[in-house]
């Protein structure tokens, strides 16, 4: 019996995973201090009333409604659930040659190995990813089994293959030798005209993707190609965004140098992830279109360290990009944060930074000038905006009752955030006490 890619993700996963607790009717949870995500001041002694999956109500003071399950987390900081909105959650690290590793391992591994990945993005506390680029069959299977309670995760918005030009970021063909090219479906994201990105958009559509990634400019962990340059045409880039949003999907574009930022926030584009070279005028267009940037600096961290310390693990190509790039990142969100650029928050997880670990990426944002609270809205607020979802990222009533908790204040150390005690998603606690409850 020959079975597909899905089928195979949803048998091994069942296997891994043990239900999660049964969801109580009406919970109250009460808070000793709330950050609702919004970017307002936190609230001191609150109650999150919650029915089924959704919130209901935030009143002030501890209430305890007839019937309701209290969940005592008055000694705690309550927040959402946080958001990464760039992550790569099918994608590991896998030590040796990365053009061995490439063309021998298979994505039914990839799809086994998410199993986990999920588990441990929730359980950190991020209740909600924005899948930047993976094996389309793998993460929209993925997601499906998360829907569908198969596996525990965080809720995905995924866009599946990214497009890019022959020879760009993102062409599997890149470093291999011609004959590569004429294996069926190892370039089939590859787009080099107008007509091919409507195509490729439109497949991407009927295949399950919420989303759009292009890849305009070169990228660091390719091979060869120049993170300065514009590789896609302004005519390909239009025709990719025209048709996404003509079907209701954003478009998230990597995008390093200038130009390529440049021209595809001008075509529409909804957000930049990593924006390396971007400059004042670049800002000035951020806002003009307003569009999202996602700095993803942790990273561009983890590559350069990779870079400087086992250059060995890298194709030459990368570690050397990877040295340059990575003090850009931060000095780039530096400068678009005090030019009033929206910021979502994102990663760029894929395996040199374990999944689980997102929130380092929180220091790293105030290291960079951001306080604690705007690097908060940015996971919350801002990411929920980014995935145009009214249902996710603020605890407010209507919302999804997805939110964790943590011992200190985050506003005052965000590095709290790297230390979620508690997390509930969807009014179900997956985690309590520091122990996971799936």
């Amino acid at each position: 019996m020959i079975w597909g890619k899905a089928a195979a993700l949803a048998a091994c996963s069942m296997v891994a995973m043990s239900a999660p607790a049964a969801m109580a009717k009406d919970v109250v949870v009460h808070a000793g201090r709330m950050i609702d995500g919004t970017g307002a001041a936190a609230r001191e002694k609150v109650s999150i009333l919650i029915h089924d999956d959704r919130i209901t109500a935030i009143q002030s003071g501890f209430v305890t409604p007839a019937g309701a399950e209290v969940i005592d987390l008055s000694a705690k900081t309550v927040l959402p659930g946080l958001i990464d909105t760039h992550d790569h959650i099918t994608a590991g690290w896998h030590a040796g040659d990365p053009i061995r590793n490439a063309v021998t391992r298979s994505a039914y591994e990839d799809a086994i190995e998410a199993t986990g990945f999920v588990r441990n993005t929730l359980l950190a506390g991020f209740t909600s990813v924005r899948d930047c680029g993976a094996d389309t069959q793998v993460i929209v299977a993925l997601k499906k089994s998360i829907d569908g309670a198969v596996i525990p995760g965080p809720r995905l918005w995924v866009a599946g293959t990214p497009l890019g030009p022959t020879g760009g970021h993102g062409d599997a063909v890149n470093g291999l030798r011609v004959e590569f090219a004429d294996i069926p479906h190892i370039s089939d994201n590859v787009i080099d005209s107008p007509e091919a990105a409507r195509i490729a958009v439109r497949r991407l559509k009927r295949e399950g993707a919420d989303l759009i990634k292009i890849m305009p400019s070169g990228g660091v962990m390719s091979i060869g190609d120049d993170p300065k340059h514009q590789l896609m045409t302004d005519e390909e880039i239009k025709a990719v965004i025209d048709t996404a949003h003509s079907l209701g999907m954003k478009v998230a574009a990597h995008a390093h140098g200038k130009e390529a930022i440049d021209h595809t926030i001008a075509l529409g584009v909804d957000s930049i992830e990593h924006g390396s070279y971007a400059d004042a005028g670049s800002y000035k267009i951020f806002k003009q279109y307003g569009a999202y940037l996602v700095p993803t600096m942790l990273v561009g961290e983890r590559v350069y360290q990779r870079a400087r310390e086992h250059p060995e693990q890298l194709n030459p190509s990368t570690a050397e990009k990877a040295l340059v790039i990575g003090p850009l990142l931060q000095k780039n969100l530096r400068d678009a944060y005090a030019a009033g650029v929206k910021i979502a928050f994102g990663t760029d997880t894929f395996g040199l930074s374990d999944h689980g670990e997102n929130a380092q990426e929180f220091a790293l944002m105030v290291r960079a000038g951001m306080p604690a609270m705007e690097a908060i809205k940015a996971a919350t607020a801002n990411a929920a905006d980014l995935l145009g979802s009214a249902d996710v990222g603020t605890l407010q009533a209507g919302r999804y009752a997805d939110l964790i908790a943590v011992d200190g204040d985050p506003l005052a150390d965000v590095r709290q955030l790297e230390k979620v005690g508690f997390v509930m998603k969807g009014g179900a606690v997956v985690k309590a006490d520091g122990k996971p409850m799936i």
